[in-house]
């Protein structure tokens, strides 16, 4: 696929292109307008050729994923996945107009929003996690701002997906500065632990306004140089100010240099920062875990995709015997009334002379019982 190909946004049938939202390494993402029902959504649509039936097996398994997981509050919800008419794979999702990237760079979050941040994306991973997904590249640009100003997790599975597609080691899509030491060793590849670590990094970074092994010299913020402070995991407080302690301590633990000394859980990670919460008499966020029976597929669910159409028939026997009867009634099957038809003229006839007999009949009884009363 050319370079000049790539940069144009893609044709898709139900779509409006907008306008450009923003690329990343191996995605770009548009603003498009649906038809039916009528929204603007986002438009991530992946820089990779689905070559082959596994390629596309691959994309079809992690859109799959993404949008079980998207039942939860706090993560980007999923509407639509496919392949565009020349070739490129996209995921129309819910827009979210701002990023937690862009509103802390440079910039650090007060302490209440970053807790509740946390809670949030702890819930997230914890319902993401007790279905056996992994995220993989947990990082402040991928927490964006729904337009309600929840914070949302995106991107569940994109980081794998990229590896599987091109055969790579999924640390190789992870994003350095917010990677665990044993994921930039290359020890793992991914575990629960890895991101309680990326969640701790970060939440770190709303509260710095930076990168927690970022250095003041842009010189030593080299990939190389920036990997080996996080090997070595040693953690700089958030701020000389006092009241940072009890955050530091907690966000200490869930970077700890060891897996076995962080958090078991994003559960335990998520009541942690509940607990924080209280300490600083803020409003406690509810931690929301999905059951895993909500989002994991269930044993047979290998059907084959396609539309469903209904083969029940308005005109079947049954049917046209319930529209008799509520006809006769008087209401539709709904219970409304309805108009009912004039009679016909034959009809109209019948009756009026069956009402005449009865009129003669009526009077010649009167006559009878009259004439014998005389």
């Amino acid at each position: 696929m050319g370079e000049r190909a790539a940069e144009q946004p893609p044709l898709i049938s139900g779509f409006g292109y907008v306008r450009p939202l923003g690329s990343g390494g191996f995605a770009r993402v548009y603003l498009y307008e649906q038809d039916m029902p009528r929204r603007v959504v986002a438009v991530k649509v992946l820089e990779e050729d689905l070559s082959t039936p596994t390629d596309r097996s691959v994309f079809e398994a992690e859109a799959d994923t993404m949008a079980r997981l998207s039942s939860h509050p706090s993560i980007v919800s999923i509407f639509q996945a496919s392949v565009s008419s020349d070739g490129r794979p996209y995921l129309a999702m819910e827009y979210c107009p701002d990023s937690m990237r862009a509103r802390t760079k440079g910039r650090p979050a007060p302490v209440a929003e970053v807790l509740d941040a946390g809670v949030r994306l702890a819930g997230a991973l914890e319902t993401a996690h007790q279905a056996g997904v992994l995220h993989r590249d947990i990082k402040p640009s991928n927490v964006l701002i729904s337009t309600t100003g929840r914070p949302a997790l995106a991107d569940f599975g994109i980081a794998s997906l990229r590896g599987r597609v091109h055969g790579e080691g999924a640390s190789q899509a992870m994003s350095i500065p917010w990677a665990a030491p044993e994921i930039i060793t290359g020890e793992a590849s991914g575990t629960i632990a890895s991101e309680v670590w990326s969640l701790g990094a970060t939440l770190y970074t709303f509260a710095a306004g930076r990168s927690p092994f970022e250095s003041g010299d842009r010189v030593q913020n080299t990939q190389a140089k920036m990997s080996a402070r996080i090997e070595k995991a040693r953690y700089a407080p958030l701020s000389a100010s006092p009241g940072y302690e009890a955050l530091d301590a907690v966000l200490a633990r869930a970077m700890s240099r060891s897996p076995r000394d962080r958090f078991p859980s994003m559960r335990e990670f998520g009541l942690a920062l509940q607990q924080l919460q209280r300490h600083y008499g803020l409003d406690v966020t509810p931690l929301d875990v999905v059951s895993a029976g909500w989002v994991t597929p269930a044993a047979h669910d290998d059907r084959v995709r396609g539309p469903v159409v209904s083969s029940v028939q308005r005109s079947s026997r049954a049917q046209k015997r319930a529209d008799h009867l509520a006809r006769d009634r008087g209401t539709d099957r709904d219970g409304l009334v309805i108009d009912a038809p004039g009679p016909s003229p034959l009809r109209a006839g019948l009756i009026g002379a069956g009402i005449a007999v009865a009129a003669i009949g009526a009077i010649a009884l009167a006559v009878l019982v009259l004439g014998g009363g005389l």
